[in-house]
């Protein structure tokens, strides 16, 4: 039979990287999954399962063979306290598998898929969703994200309707604040405006169109912020460091706004420094993740 698989490529990608946390990962668990149904694909029973319902079945699998024995991927602010000391050395980890942002091109290009994709990929709910154990994070894509109902999900993970229904509620009660529903296009005019005063360097304006607690975290450096006293004095703490001059690229990852951050060097040419990502709220930019591995440059094309 002739199964049109690669159709279903790009959600295959963003459905692994929602379990995974990990672009490079994704892509490949969505190659292997295509290889997969290709080879099985004249044992495909249309009666039993939509194309896209298999699919699923064997990309879900893929990824929980892919998680036996990893450790998650977190950000900063899921292992310890915010650091108080704007003075911290920035030393990297790199023994820890860092979470990675997603590009903005693997969303569905119609609106509405669009929205409702924006919404299961937001940095918070992906970073939490690591937190599950797999079974559980598969059951709550699969139920929440994709809405598949208990009985499809119950046949793509080899459970009973009871059993995934359970799992739900578990991961629900784990979620509960990240998973909070978020509606409306991200502010990028915000954005806009604190692209302008890191470009002059006015710290003062920048922290004005912060949250009162908004956090400031920078994998790989295992280092994070939380205030807007404390993220002010890091970033009066980067301009010492590094000088003035810099400019600011937009640009989206998991469906919120983000800028490329160019630094100038001794020459005075500008050089990619970081990829960050704003979670925006009615009071401010409530969240700042500053991406600075090479990896995520390469994905995003910077």
């Amino acid at each position: 039979m002739d199964i049109d698989t690669a159709a279903y490529r790009r959600e295959l990608v963003v459905h692994c990287y929602r379990m995974l946390g990990s672009i490079h990962d994704a892509e490949d668990l969505a190659q292997e999954t295509l290889l997969r149904a290709w080879k099985a694909r004249d044992k495909y029973d249309e009666s039993r399962a939509s194309v896209r319902t298999w699919l699923y079945r064997i990309a879900t699998n893929v990824c929980l063979t892919a998680l036996e024995g990893r450790a998650r991927r977190p950000l900063p602010s899921g292992l310890g306290a915010a650091s108080d000391d704007s003075d911290a050395p920035l030393v990297p980890d790199f023994e820890v598998p860092w979470l990675q942002p997603l590009p903005g091109r693997y969303l569905s290009e119609d609106p509405l898929t669009r929205a409702a994709e924006r919404d299961g990929v937001r940095l918070a709910l992906v970073a939490a969703m690591q937190t599950l154990p797999p079974r559980q994070r598969a059951v709550l894509i699969l139920r929440e994200v994709l809405e598949f109902s208990a009985a499809e999900v119950a046949e793509q993970l080899g459970m009973s309707a009871a059993a995934v229904n359970s799992a739900l509620q578990r991961a629900r009660g784990t979620l509960a604040a990240p998973w909070a529903p978020h509606r409306g296009e991200p502010d990028r005019d915000l954005v806009e405006r604190y692209a302008r005063a890191f470009e002059a360097a006015d710290v003062d304006t920048l922290v004005t169109l912060l949250t009162d607690d908004a956090v400031l975290e920078m994998p790989p450096v295992p280092l994070w912020y939380s205030g807007r006293a404390d993220y002010g004095k890091f970033i009066a703490r980067v301009f010492a460091m590094r000088g003035t001059g810099w400019r600011m690229a937009p640009t989206e990852a998991n469906g919120q706004p983000a800028l490329a951050a160019y630094c100038p060097d001794e020459a005075g040419v500008l050089r990619l420094h970081t990829l960050q990502v704003f979670t925006v709220t009615p009071s401010g930019i409530s969240h700042n993740v500053v991406f600075q591995d090479p990896k995520v440059f390469e994905a995003f094309g910077l």
